[in-house]
């Protein structure tokens, strides 16, 4: 579970009255209709337990309205209510509601107690436990601390056990094991936050360290770089803060990626003696940490040893084209990322030539992406529309050794390189891919395509 901001908070409240409303707002059941007479003289019998909830249901309903849209009314008249019927079963949605209205009068503490008395009705609600955890984290004393390490570690050991039978069927098994890695993540970073507030920096550390390795992110690692830098370990606390600065974005609760510039100044200065050294050392962290915490996805094509050994998948729709399909073939290849802006130019240049060889099935045109993301692949392609055929490469860009965007290769009819260029060009790029495509093609035999190229 992610932890809450203060507007959501509000959110996890945000039946406000609706529960209570709805309760108040059936009407109460009519009376039946009047008994025959009976046959003895005595009086029908009553039924004292409807009598009192209806007398209930009245009691909260008029304490409700009499409050108003008043805040500080309505917290009044509830716990005046509570007061007077102490076991009703409406406790859970009136103690929400105090809640709700505790915290937008600001006052935490009744907003603490409250929450608490949710917990203990119902232990097995995860939000009203969250947002308990919240309210004692931001507002408790030592001993309200203590507790909700006792609530982290319980909803912990919920998210342990909770079967995948319990996810939605519109959820796949990949998202929900996702999820629940990423509420794990975010709890430990919640009790580390709570051991160190109680000076238990052992509890604290380890907490950090198993919310990073799950889902490094830019909070685990500055905590662990101030327990590293309290403990005199410049070079650990530099490299725990070099991590927090290529992680965090700033908001969210993210650390200002200008407080950790200072904060990884200042130790490296300790550890150097000066800043000598520290932008290479950044930009080598950077790649490594991003490489790190990128998406995993299974190694593809791991046994390929030659271009038609790979089966690659088309973006579109995952669907397999082996390479080896195109033996005899003359292969052009486009490699390209979503974040490259020269291959965005590329890309209706590169359109034209495949466009131009259309009708000649001996020569086939692949733009083959290779970002780390792939999420991001498909949005970027119904934007920009390209009208050849793109796959993933799944490594063939390590076995050609593209190490730039955007590089453009021509695999002649063996297989082999006839042609690279690394980079874009615009002014001569048509011109110098047309020409080395015919090339190509006229030294296997092939003809050359119908329409002509325009540089």
């Amino acid at each position: 579970m992610r932890k809450p901001s203060s507007a959501l908070l509000l959110l996890l409240c945000a039946t406000l009255f609706l529960s209570l409303v709805s309760v108040c707002a059936q009407e109460p059941s009519k009376a039946p209709a009047k008994p025959a007479p009976p046959q003895s003289g005595n009086p029908p019998s009553q039924n004292p337990g409807a009598q009192n909830a209806q007398s209930e249901q009245q009691d909260l309903r008029k304490a409700i309205d009499d409050a108003a849209n008043d805040r500080a009314a309505l917290v009044k008249n509830l716990e005046a209510f509570l007061k007077k019927y102490p076991e009703s079963p409406q406790r859970p949605q009136i103690y929400r509601a105090l809640v709700e209205a505790s915290l937008q009068l600001r006052d935490f503490a009744r907003a603490k107690d409250y929450a608490e008395r949710m917990v203990s009705l119902n232990p097995e609600d995860i939000s009203n436990t969250v947002l308990t955890i919240e309210l004692l984290e931001r507002y408790g004393d030592i001993p309200g601390y203590r507790r909700a390490v006792f609530y982290t570690s319980r909803v912990l050991e919920y998210l342990d056990r909770s079967p995948t039978s319990e996810k939605s069927p519109r959820v796949s098994p990949e998202d929900w094991a996702a999820a629940v890695k990423r509420d794990k993540s975010s709890l430990l970073l919640v009790r580390g936050r709570l051991y160190s507030k109680l000076g238990d920096t052992a509890n604290a550390e380890e907490d950090f360290e198993a919310s990073y390795a799950l889902l490094p992110s830019a909070s685990a690692a500055e905590r662990l770089g101030e327990i590293a830098e309290l403990k005199k370990d410049f070079n650990g606390a530099i490299l725990q803060y070099a991590r927090a600065f290529t992680l965090t974005d700033g908001t969210n609760g993210a650390p200002s990626r200008k407080e950790i510039r200072k904060k990884i100044g200042n130790v490296w200065r300790l550890a150097h003696g000066s800043d000598d050294g520290l932008g290479d050392y950044l930009l080598r962290n950077l790649d490594d940490t991003m490489a790190a915490a990128a998406p995993a996805h299974g190694a593809k094509n791991p046994n390929a040893k030659e271009p038609y050994d790979f089966v690659l998948r088309k973006v579109k729709d995952g669907s397999p084209v082996s390479l080896g399909d195109a033996k005899g073939k003359i292969l052009v290849l486009n490699f390209w990322a979503t974040w490259c802006g020269p291959c965005r130019e590329l890309e209706p240049h590169f359109d034209r030539i495949a466009a131009s060889y259309a009708d000649k099935t001996d020569v086939v045109f692949y733009a083959l992406n290779c970002d780390d993301d792939e999420s991001l692949v498909l949005p970027f392609l119904e934007s920009m529309k390209p009208k050849t055929t793109t796959l993933f490469a799944d490594g063939l860009e390590h076995l050609l050794g593209v190490v730039a965007f955007p590089t453009t290769v021509i695999l002649d009819r063996n297989g082999k390189i006839a042609f690279r260029v690394d980079g874009f060009d615009p002014d001569g790029f048509e011109k110098l891919l047309a020409a080395a495509v015919e090339r190509i093609a006229r030294a296997s035999g092939a003809t050359s395509p119908t329409a002509a190229v325009r540089p």
